[in-house]
């Protein structure tokens, strides 16, 4: 097995402390009633698997998107997007019908996943797509993903599988105090902030302090917006596709923001499911720090405050900038 150099990692809350990293552990389950990462128990894995690692809201589709165009080579994919890549820990899927629909795959599989990967099993022969953004706009832009869902659909789905739903949380309708309630209130109990979702914190230094693993790499919102094209032959590179350069052009033109809201029907999550009130809202403006014209200068401190206890400064740099504050 090789041994990769000691990282410092802040262990939430508490102290810094040094470790020689060997291979990620699962150490937590993470279940509620959207989501159970130990559906991950009933995985295998193929030589090649790709694994799309990110917090909620930080350009899960979009990297989705970019795996999808550099495997079928085409935007014309085979399905929709959703039903290519969904979400393997959604409760909301029949779990034998999500798996059935993996297994049967025989093109590359990228699989999307929430789940910090204290929850995530790894593997030598996956390769780990992390995709960061400024949790700020991660905040802002779960607030239209939550005034798009379709609630009563969800509730539908959940009920006809068996689960036991408990009272909707009613969440502060200014969005400063709801913002200070994810700031400083966890849904999991080793988590410490990310209410009523779960931790964009956590989830990050759960990767972060693996980020010398030969087959964990991140890429960053930001990045994508500043250079598509270039980000995704980086992608390429990482996963050891050959793409025909008269090909580049349409590809990167696919996986633009506008492309992608024009054809939502196909590229948005969960379609089949009808989770969205509409689909092209998913994806709603697609720019970054609208935390701008929302959050007031005590929350602007207190995220100062909690981001400082959270994750080391370099990861809380790169959450906030992407490439110019370090590299893959």
């Amino acid at each position: 097995m090789k041994r990769v150099k000691p990282i410092i990692e802040r262990d939430l809350m508490t102290t810094l402390q040094h470790s020689l990293i060997s291979r990620p552990q699962v150490t937590h389950v993470y279940r509620n009633t959207f989501m159970d990462s130990g559906r991950w128990e009933s995985w295998t894995p193929r030589d090649g698997d790709i694994m799309v690692c990110t917090p909620y809201k930080a350009g899960t589709t979009w990297t989705q998107m970019i795996c999808a165009l550099l495997i079928f080579q085409s935007p014309n994919l085979p399905l929709p997007l959703g039903e290519l890549s969904p979400w393997f820990e959604l409760r909301a899927y029949d779990f034998d019908d999500l798996l059935a629909r993996y297994t049967a795959q025989t093109h590359r599989r990228f699989i999307k996943t929430h789940t910090p990967l204290d929850g995530l099993p790894y593997y030598n022969n996956v390769t780990y797509l992390y995709c960061g953004r400024d949790p700020r706009d991660i905040f802002i832009s779960m607030q239209n993903h939550k005034d798009n869902q379709n609630a009563g659909r969800v509730v539908e789905l959940l009920t006809r599988f068996g689960e036991t739903l408990s009272p909707p949380v009613a969440l502060p309708e200014d969005i400063n105090e709801r913002f200070q309630l994810w700031l400083t209130t966890g849904a999991f109990e080793w988590e410490q902030d990310g209410f009523p979702y779960w931790s964009v914190f956590h989830h990050a230094a759960s990767f972060w302090a693996y980020r010398a693993l030969p087959n964990l790499h991140f890429l960053h919102y930001a990045d994508l917006k500043a250079n598509l094209a270039a980000q995704m032959r980086r992608v390429a590179a990482l996963l050891g596709i050959e793409v025909d350069p008269a090909q580049w052009p349409t590809l990167v033109k696919a996986a633009g923001f506008e492309e992608m809201k024009r054809n939502a029907d196909r590229v948005a999550p969960d379609t089949d499911l009808g989770l969205w009130n509409s689909n092209a809202q998913f994806f709603n403006r697609g720019t970054n720090a609208q935390w701008r014209e929302f959050l007031s200068p005590e929350s602007l401190a207190l995220y100062e405050s909690v981001k400082s206890k959270r994750v080391l400064p370099e990861l809380g740099t790169w959450l906030e900038q992407g490439a110019g504050a370090t590299s893959d």
